[in-house]
């Protein structure tokens, strides 16, 4: 049984909404509240009316984006997304959350210069925007071995060059630790050396994207301390998909695991 008084609360988690899809946006919701989470990931305006019922933040929020494989690594889709963009950010900003997601989309036969260079024309313009209202906009990074083939931010080292580049406070990136450990491992060192360009992590275990236990190859307590150790103070979203019949009891048990 978790006790949400015995928590020490260091860390700010949160839990990405598809991962627990069988529960109503308000079940979630309330299950988050008696867990002591202190929100859910991966939600649009039209739920986070709900949300701020709950008193709970969108901890990433999304909508903007077109897909995981269509992103700014293409102009072609540029028009599209700096529409989404410009419309989606001052409504985050009002709604008073502060991260947006986008994705770099697939390589399609790009390179890595230029799917950098293609990702920094199109981000700038509205890093102005972003600026302004406040808000941050996070790439994740994604494997491209097993879950997204030909994904192109699927290196760390690829997607800090990019923040760099794009050489504005408001970008920053998300860094999957289920993802990053199957395609690069050698996470908490990866972490430490750059975690000023990390606003925002998730969880799963390695191999199957489920539970964060013993079951599987990653020690979640040990990252979760160094992610402390960095001094990050923004928030850890739960994203593993439970075998567990008991998925609930699955959920709290991570809570459990990342309280460090």
């Amino acid at each position: 049984m978790l006790n949400i008084q015995s928590l020490r609360a260091n860390i700010n988690q949160s839990v990405c909404r598809w991962c627990f899809d069988e529960l109503s946006l308000e079940e979630l919701c309330k299950l988050a509240r008696e867990i002591g989470l202190v929100g859910i990931d991966l939600l649009g305006p039209s739920d986070w009316p709900v949300l701020e019922k709950y008193g709970l933040k969108s901890t990433m929020c999304n909508g903007a984006e077109i897909s995981l494989e269509k992103g700014w690594n293409n102009k072609v889709y540029h028009s599209e997304l700096l529409n989404n963009y410009r419309k989606m950010i001052p409504l985050v900003a009002k709604a008073g959350h502060k991260n947006l997601i986008c994705f770099s989309g697939n390589r399609d036969g790009l390179d890595d210069e230029t799917g950098l260079q293609n990702c920094t024309e199109g981000l700038k313009q509205i890093m102005s925007l972003a600026e302004r209202n406040k808000v941050t906009i996070v790439m994740e990074l994604l494997n491209s071995k097993i879950d997204h083939i030909d994904y192109q931010c699927d290196r760390t080292n690829w997607g800090v060059e990019l923040v760099k580049k794009v050489g504005s406070d408001n970008f920053k990136l998300l860094y999957d630790i289920y993802h990053m450990q199957i395609d690069e491992g050698d996470v908490i060192r990866t972490i430490k050396d750059n975690y000023h360009y990390i606003a925002h992590y998730h969880t799963a275990g390695v191999p199957g994207r489920h539970e964060i236990d013993d079951s599987q190859e990653l020690n979640y307590p040990a990252i979760m301390r160094a992610i402390l150790d960095t001094g990050f103070n923004g928030y850890v979203a739960q994203e593993f998909i439970p075998l567990n019949p008991d998925k609930v009891g699955s959920l709290k048990d991570a809570v459990r695991i990342c309280d460090v």
